[in-house]
This record gives C-alpha cells, structure tokens and sequence, in this order.
C-alpha cells in the first residue's frame, strides 16, 4: 500500500486531476490519496489569528478542510471512494480502488501531539503511513523539489512542516518528496511496482 499525500497547493491547479486519474489508472488496490487542507485550511489559520482560539480548535478545522479537498477530489473523479476510517481504507483498496482519506477520526476534544501547526497533512500522511503499515510515502508539493535534499532541510525551508522528520525518521518505507510536475515520474514507479 502506498500513501501518497496531494499538497491543497494543487487544489487550483489543472494538473490536479491529472494525478488523479493517474492514480486511478495505475494504483487501484494499492494507492491511499491524503488531501492537504488548501485554501480551506488557510481558512482555519486566519480565524485562529482573529479570534485566538487554541490549536485544538485550529486543528479540528483543518481536519474538517482535509475533508473538504478529499470531497472535492471525489468530485473531480468519482473512482475514488472516500474512506473516514482505516476499514474503510482497507475495503476500498480490497475491491481494487483507490481511496481518498477524510481524517474524521482525527477531530478531538483535548490537545495531543497531533494538534499543532507544527503538524500539518504532510505529518498526518506519515503517521497515517505508519499506522496501515504503508509501504512508500509520497509527498506531491506545488514547488520544485530537488531529491538530494534531506526533510529537515526542507521542513528548514517551509515546504513541509516542522515534524515531519519526527514521524518519518525509523519508517521503514521509502519517503518521496516530489513536484507538481513528477506525475511521469509516479505512474512509471506504479507501473514498475505491478511488474515486480
């Protein structure tokens, strides 16, 4: 099973629903898609900047803005089957499709090392790898990426957050960060994997 985790930086882009249907094509029964938060997110960081209310709450609207991308991602492809839990998860890639995750299991009422902005959707894509036993984690970004970066440069740079070395670091799975423009570079790895 491989995660593969879409930046909401791609929700506007016209190259969004060519990975879809990239992922649909190639890695149904193996792919689980984990939406960034976007714009709906970003949504979350004003309010909390206006009204000061603490990282629990912030946290719970992101979730709830990871549901929304993965809403939408069904929207845009409706082979995708939304999947709230981890049996949901493991049906839909049972029966050959590819899932979308709508982290509803994740909203909460008290604070844990998972509801800070030093989490974002690339930390909960690590620990969603984790948690299925995942094996390849591929985080798609907005921004070039160059390969011969480590984690913490890039979490140095603001590309992806601040723990995600933490969740990553003993994973025995291979970590791919990856461009807009690597979905050659995917399909090519999916097809390579069904041939193995």
């Amino acid at each position: 099973m491989w995660v593969v985790k879409i930046g909401g930086s791609m929700s506007r882009d016209p190259l969004l629903e060519e990975w879809l249907t990239d992922l649909v094509d190639f890695g149904g029964g193996r792919v689980v898609i984990v939406p960034g938060g976007g714009d709906f997110a970003e949504q979350a960081r004003e309010h909390q900047d206006i009204w000061r209310f603490d990282d629990v709450a912030a946290h719970n609207m992101a979730v709830l803005a990871m549901a929304q991308c993965a809403l939408m991602m069904h929207g845009i492809s409706r082979r995708l089957v939304i999947a709230a839990t981890d049996a949901q998860i493991r049906a839909a890639l049972h029966a050959g499709r590819v899932a979308v995750w709508a982290p509803l299991d994740l909203l909460y009422q008290e604070p844990n090392r998972l509801t800070s902005w030093d989490v974002t959707s690339d930390s909960l894509a690590a620990w969603l790898a984790n948690r299925l036993n995942a094996e390849r984690l591929l985080i798609v970004k907005s921004c070039e990426i160059e390969r011969d970066r480590s984690i913490d440069e890039y979490a140095a740079l603001g590309i992806v957050d601040r723990s995600l070395a933490g969740f990553t670091h003993d994973a025995p799975y291979p970590v791919d960060l990856l461009s807009r423009t690597d979905g050659a570079r995917v399909r090519d790895l999916l097809l390579h994997a069904t041939t193995d």
